[in-house]
């Protein structure tokens, strides 16, 4: 009977574990421009702002479009690579992402139903700072890469 109790014990704890596990993208991240290679012409995400709401995730982005214009956007969803819509972006309906391991997502973004963008997000081991490099068509036709380095705030 006592080791039913050890076993059911160490079940709950790892229970426990995994409905707290810590997320590495929550939080308030700024762009260090100093650190990021963007191509000319590339929108500016300067504050990207992930929350937990339940058991999805609110993403939202400030920035400024390639004119300086200042832009916003929000997405909610879950890590699952299913389509979620995004609101206030007019080059981007539907955003996805995908859960790697803790520290990795990958990223798809879709316009019309196409995919535009797609991208891998690295938070590094220490928390402190995440890399996103996306690769994909500008409403011109023109093909970039961007390499973006944030600072958690």
């Amino acid at each position: 009977m006592r080791r039913q109790g050890i076993v059911l014990a160490a079940l709950m704890c790892l229970v426990a574990a995994t409905a707290f596990a810590i997320d590495w993208q929550i939080g308030t991240w700024k762009l260090n421009e100093g650190k990021s290679k963007l191509s000319p012409g590339s929108a500016k995400n300067h504050t990207v702002v992930y929350t937990a709401v339940g058991n999805r995730v609110r993403v939202t982005v400030d920035g400024r479009d390639p004119d300086g214009k200042p832009t916003h956007n929000e997405w909610i969803g879950a890590y699952d690579g299913k389509d979620y819509p995004v609101t206030g972006d007019p080059a981007q309906d539907l955003r996805a992402y995908t859960k790697v391991d803790d520290h990795i997502l990958t990223l798809t973004i879709k316009k019309a139903g196409e995919v535009t963008i797609t991208g891998r997000i690295v938070v590094s081991r220490d928390g402190k700072s995440r890399t996103v490099t996306t690769t994909g068509t500008d409403a011109a036709g023109n093909k970039f890469t961007n390499i973006a380095v944030y600072d958690r705030r």
